[in-house]
């Protein structure tokens, strides 16, 4: 049996300057990351920030550009960034269209608890 967990866009919450829905995790996935969808309005920029977690962006639609410890990079539908733990960054979207990603993020914890629940039989 599959399990879809659904993007409710007229629900999305705002959490660091842009509009999201966490999707990982549910209470039925076992997973040792969590990730929310991120739209980012036109001339918007998220807020900056660093964490201890390991980071990936995957940019699905449109063009920003990702500041990553003070360095532009451009950003378009297709990309896909690995973000170090420390790097303090944010996303701006310049353009006159919504600019979408997904992020998912790990830590060393967040591996344990997986690979302990695996263990014990929780799918």
């Amino acid at each position: 049996m599959i399990d879809i967990h659904r993007l409710d866009r007229d629900h999305l919450e705002r959490a660091y300057g842009l509009d999201s829905q966490r999707l990982l995790p549910w209470p039925e996935l076992n997973a040792p990351f969590e990730g929310a969808w991120c739209v980012l309005r036109p001339g918007t920029t998220s807020t900056p920030h660093a964490h201890h977690e390991y980071e990936i962006f995957i940019a699905v639609a449109g063009s920003a550009t990702l500041v990553v410890d003070d360095e532009p990079h451009p950003f378009t539908a297709g990309d896909v960034v690995r973000l170090p733990p420390g790097s303090t960054h944010c996303v701006t979207n310049q353009g006159d269209a919504d600019f979408e990603y997904y992020g998912v993020w790990w830590d060393p914890e967040m591996s344990a608890q997986f690979t302990a629940r695996h263990e014990a039989g929780v799918s």
